[in-house]
């Protein structure tokens, strides 16, 4: 059975789910979908056509679905979706996407939003990710799963972050992370690889050894970048991760990739 607070407002054609909390002052607007075991705290705003995924827990002076920040004629078609057991922490924004864009934010399963972070219009955010206070995506990045980015830290517009990198606080992030990469700076370089996280997410002794190697390599200081990167994809074709990174370097991007400082490696 759900729980509807007295001071909250749902408006005609919201579909509320079964065992549904919404706290005290929540609004929901008429095309929203809060499926089962969703639970608003109170001051909760959500609005357009958005859906939340099972399970996903939001605290107060939230707002989900409202028109994008964005300069251009708002269309009202456009969506907002949330995946299932995600928590999403005070006065977090998250926009639908834009008519001149995919139309859809995507928000995947099991992330963690810290106050004041902000996803933007048309962007896609992986599973099991966690954004630190106030980490904020522009409109169009990609965001991949378990991506860690840190409090204050920023990504630009049409950014391509790869599965298990880490952004560091205060980051201002303008070019493509490879996966497993490490990005700090202002502005942002590749520091290295996530070791860290790697460990803790069970990859092997040997795994993470051919995947520094691989890494080593790629942002050697001899010969062209394409050329190391052909290298790279000879040798380590065999290792799923070393390809993960080489095939993310070679779909299209819109912009650049962030390399070391200095042509340093790690």
């Amino acid at each position: 059975m759900s729980f509807v607070h007295p001071t909250a407002v749902i408006e005609d054609g919201a579909v509320i789910g079964d065992s549904v909390f919404v706290g005290p002052f929540s609004c929901i607007g008429p095309q929203v979908a809060l499926h089962d075991g969703v639970k608003l705290h109170s001051h909760v705003v959500v609005a357009g056509d958005t859906e939340i995924g099972d399970s996903t827990e939001v605290f107060p002076f939230v707002s989900l679905g409202h028109p994008p920040q964005h300069l251009s004629q708002i269309d009202p078609t456009t969506k907002l979706v949330i995946g299932k057991n995600n928590v999403i922490r005070e006065s977090v924004t998250m926009n639908p996407g834009t008519k001149t864009g995919s139309g859809v934010t995507r928000v995947g399963d099991g992330g963690y939003f810290m106050a004041n972070s902000h996803v933007a219009h048309d962007c896609v955010v992986g599973d099991s990710v966690v954004f630190a206070n106030c980490a904020t995506l522009g409109g169009h990045a990609h965001v991949d799963d378990h991506v860690i980015i840190g409090g204050l830290a920023a990504v630009h517009q049409h950014v391509r972050v790869g599965k298990h990198a880490i952004i560091g606080g205060m980051t201002g992030v303008e070019f493509d992370v490879i996966p497993y990469g490490s990005i700090m700076g202002n502005r942002a370089y590749l520091a290295g690889l996530n070791l860290i996280g790697l460990k803790r997410r069970g990859y092997t002794r040997g795994q993470i050894h051919d995947l520094r190697n691989a890494y080593r390599l790629l942002f050697a200081e001899e010969g062209t970048f394409q050329e190391r990167l052909v290298d790279v994809a000879e040798l380590f074709a065999a290792n799923k991760e070393a390809m993960e990174i080489v095939n993310f370097v070679r779909a299209d991007s819109a912009r650049g990739l962030t390399m070391p400082k200095n042509n340093r490696t790690g």
